[in-house]
């Protein structure tokens, strides 16, 4: 598909429909990929949980991965409130496909409130130009970076990329953002590792997430260039473990991630 079917093809999955109290569906993306995308998980549990408590704002999103999803078949997300107040909500959601649960996630959110406005965070490079374009399969817009994700050769567990999301519906921000913070953390545990990328998976090493958190800090929308700044302190016993922020031009800090994942290599 072409960067732009594949793009309507992830607002398509974001059409979630109401099924009953609670209850959602959204259909899968259509990509020529193994399994169901924890990306397009993600960010379905993002708007589910947004359309289970209107008014509020998501601000996190803690979510676990039991079992590889099926692609091309819908997912449907149950939803629970056990928690509504003026200020604040909680839902925990579940998502099934045929043969069971895949994932279940926890969300919270709040209403935007003013008050003391503080960060600490090292200062934000220029964007790349075009000529340090990355392709990213599975990201239906542009992205830039000034070093390479896959090195054979063993650098820093660290990584930068630019991605700039089109322009959509403010409803939809979250969500989208929370699923461009998927594509990357494994790659950039691999870095550290001399003579295997993230093309030798499933031959010199087996990934898969287990888990994925996302806290939101600021509103924002679409249309801008975002830096998706992370680092991967650990890898150990089967599994890696990646963090990571996301900030504007400005250099204002909008949200931050973590994800833990299996990253079991070959004997």
């Amino acid at each position: 598909m072409t960067t732009t079917d594949l793009w309507n093809d992830l607002l398509g999955c974001l059409d979630l429909t109401p099924l009953g109290a609670g209850t959602y569906e959204g259909r899968s993306q259509e990509l020529e990929y193994r399994r169901l995308f924890g990306g397009q998980l993600l960010a379905q549990f993002a708007h589910a949980a947004s359309l289970a408590t209107p008014g509020k704002a998501l601000k996190s999103l803690h979510t676990q991965f039991l079992r590889e999803g099926r692609t091309r078949e819908p997912v449907r997300y149950e939803t629970d409130v056990p928690q509504q107040g003026r200020t604040f909500a909680t839902v925990r959601l579940t998502a099934r496909q045929e043969r069971g649960v895949v994932a279940v996630a926890n969300a919270s959110l709040h209403v935007w409130e003013e008050g003391p406005d503080r960060q600490t965070v090292e200062p934000v490079p220029a964007v790349p130009g075009p000529e340090r374009t990355v392709r990213l399969d599975l990201l239906p817009w542009e992205s830039r970076a000034a070093t390479d994700l896959d090195t054979e050769k063993s650098k820093p567990p660290a990584y930068e990329l630019w991605t700039r999301i089109p322009r959509a519906q403010q409803a939809l921000a979250t969500a989208l953002l929370a699923y461009a913070t998927d594509l990357t953390p494994i790659g950039t545990a691999l870095r550290p590792v001399a003579d295997v990328t993230q093309t030798d998976s499933g031959r010199a090493f087996t990934s898969a997430v287990t888990a994925h958190t996302v806290w939101f800090h600021r509103p924002f929308g679409t249309g801008d260039w975002l830096l998706l700044r992370q680092h991967s302190p650990l890898a150990a016993h089967g599994r890696c473990f990646g963090r990571g922020d996301v900030l504007t031009e400005a250099g204002s800090l909008l949200a931050s991630y973590a994800q833990e994942a299996l990253l079991r290599f070959a004997a």
